[in-house]
């Protein structure tokens, strides 16, 4: 006979500990050395718990199964979840023709509060203007929108920095904690 409740113990503690441990990570590659390891803590502790559940009732193939959908199930809800929280900064460089570009592409990403660093390349096809720009993960998607608005030819390239020291965030972030 089934044991729905069995069932529903397996699936829920697993499907915590691996939401937490995708958090976790997260946590540790953006370099929250508090929170992570209180995570982890949290983490093993349920995984312990969740383990010898199933091992206790291993002779249920379901019994697995339902593991291994706590665990799928956790992971995606744990990438949701970090990027509802959209932690730490992102770094996009953009590159456009400079034949015909709206002569206001770079005020327009400031007025919209992004810093923005430019020079000048030599593409294939002629001169480019690429954009340096560091923006809060959580603006993101807005910082793309506003870029393809702009400039639908734009060429985007993004990464995670790791270490930022100096210029307009640094000015910035000490403007809004005297306040």
């Amino acid at each position: 006979m089934m044991d729905w409740s069995i069932l529903i113990q397996i699936f829920v503690i697993n499907f915590c500990y691996v939401t937490l441990s995708t958090l976790r990570f997260m946590l540790t590659m953006k370099g929250y050395r508090i929170v992570a390891p209180l995570v982890s803590m949290a983490e093993i502790t349920i995984y312990i718990v969740g383990l010898s559940l199933v091992l206790d009732h291993v002779d249920q193939p379901l019994n697995i199964f339902i593991y291994a959908l706590g665990y799928a199930v956790g992971v995606s809800v744990g990438i949701k979840i970090e990027d509802y929280l959209a932690l730490g900064y992102i770094m996009v460089t953009v590159i456009v023709p400079d034949d015909g570009l709206k002569p206001n592409f770079t005020a327009d990403l400031r007025d919209n509060g992004f810093g923005v660093t430019k020079h000048y390349g030599e593409g294939k096809d002629g001169q480019r203007l690429v954009l340096e720009i560091l923006s809060p993960r959580k603006n993101e998607r807005r910082l793309y929108r506003l870029i393809k608005e702009l400039d639908e030819r734009a060429f985007i390239i993004s990464h995670e920095p790791k270490y930022i020291s100096g210029g307009f965030w640094t000015k910035k972030i000490k403007r809004h904690q005297s306040k």
